[in-house]
């Protein structure tokens, strides 16, 4: 699993914008910046849409104090419903919502869980980074289920 000091691996994601659907390198969004990275086991799912996204948007401009440039969730779906969760939850232009629809992005750093018990196949485990120039500065994985170390309030502590 990435840990602290590691530099992300460069994986291409997906996004909606306003000309379509564009890639998204890993290591030329994060470069030279300082950056929220929040991955969620589902877009449209209960602990995703109502508490982890909510307080992204929320200390919006707390973040931005501290000197944040770019917000950025990753889930393991793909681009439209990516596109539709941002849509539905009022995200706007305050988070980059990316999709990772292959899960390439989860098993590079290791952040993967099986949820096939479930019905739901490889995700992302529920997590937050800070990161400086690509490099994680700050990681709070989930060690169970709900929000505390990878939330904003936590993040926020982090910077």
């Amino acid at each position: 699993m990435i840990q602290v000091g590691d530099s992300l691996p460069d994986v291409t994601l997906k996004a909606i914008s306003p000309d379509g659907v564009r890639d998204a390198s890993t290591r030329d969004l994060f470069a030279g910046k300082k950056a929220v990275l929040f991955g969620v086991p589902g877009a449209f799912t209960p602990t995703c849409s109502d508490e982890h996204l909510p307080g992204f948007l929320v200390h919006y401009d707390e973040l931005k104090a501290k000197g944040v440039e770019l917000i950025v969730c990753v889930a393991v779906n793909d681009h439209h419903v990516m596109n539709a969760w941002g849509k539905a939850r009022n995200v706007g232009d305050y988070l980059l919502l990316l999709a990772d629809g292959n899960g390439d992005f989860a098993r590079a750093t290791g952040l993967d869980f099986d949820l096939s018990r479930a019905g739901m196949g490889l995700r992302n485990r529920r997590y937050a980074m800070v990161l400086d120039d690509g490099r994680v500065r700050y990681l709070g994985v989930e060690p169970a289920p709900g929000v505390s170390v990878s939330g904003a309030a936590a993040v926020l502590e982090a910077l």
